[in-house]
């Protein structure tokens, strides 16, 4: 008799996202595990007339956000979707990492133009802001929503974990695998981890995850939800 593989895969991205991600995951017949790492609080923004376009690096700052007519450069497909779903018209999309954008904007832009709007999260995207002005370009960047970290693990994920019905684990950003990591580290449930596989978006993201062991750790080979996914069997 063959033994029960489980299906279950923590989804540690925050809302809403991970009800998206949960969506995926259960059309492709796993069972979806939230526990989001981070509670995400949008802050209104008041958008200066003389930015010639708005740079976003997440779906979460594109979803804060009430259009205007601004051309916009997305970090990458899914941010560029979520843009226009939002209801921006002009949007460009960069091959998903700060490089790329920076790419993006030094061949479609110019600094002489006027300043490049770029809207993040707290704390985030000082990369991105430091590439650009390297290439000439004058940066406001704005905080478009807050992210700060959920309090504990949901108990309907701590069980999942202890009873071996987790496979896989996801995570999409540095910040969302550290406090997943001392959320999941908090409980107890080291021995159950090692059991576990964790999907990293990008090498950054494999580097937070580290401090724990895990069955092992795999990087998607492009930065997005798709590649992430690409890695359940």
């Amino acid at each position: 008799m063959t033994g029960h593989v489980p299906r279950g895969v923590l989804v540690t991205r925050p809302e809403p996202g991970a009800a998206e991600t949960a969506s995926r995951l259960a059309a492709l017949g796993f069972t979806p595990v939230l526990a989001p790492a981070l509670l995400l609080t949008p802050r209104p923004l008041a958008p200066p007339a003389h930015a010639q376009a708005l740079l976003l690096t997440s779906r979460a700052a594109a979803r804060a956000l009430i259009p205007w007519p601004i051309p916009v450069l997305a970090v990458g497909a899914a941010t560029a979707e979520a843009a226009r779903a939002a209801g921006f018209a002009d949007v460009r999309a960069a091959g998903g990492d700060a490089a790329a954008l920076a790419e993006l904007c030094a061949a479609t832009l110019r600094p002489a133009e006027g300043p490049l709007l770029l809207a993040v999260g707290a704390a985030y995207s000082l990369d991105l802001t430091a590439l650009l002005r390297a290439r000439g370009f004058r940066v406001i960047r704005r905080v478009v929503y807050a992210a700060r970290e959920a309090p504990s693990l949901p108990e309907a994920a701590r069980d999942a974990i202890a009873a071996g019905q987790v496979s896989h684990a996801m995570f999409f950003s540095p910040r969302s695998a550290a406090c997943s990591v001392a959320l999941l580290a908090g409980t107890g449930l080291g021995a159950a981890l090692q059991g576990i596989e964790a999907l990293a978006i990008s090498p950054r993201v494999a580097a937070a995850l580290e401090t724990v062991r895990w069955r092992r750790i795999r990087v998607a080979r492009r930065p997005d939800q798709d590649h992430l996914l690409e890695l359940l069997p």
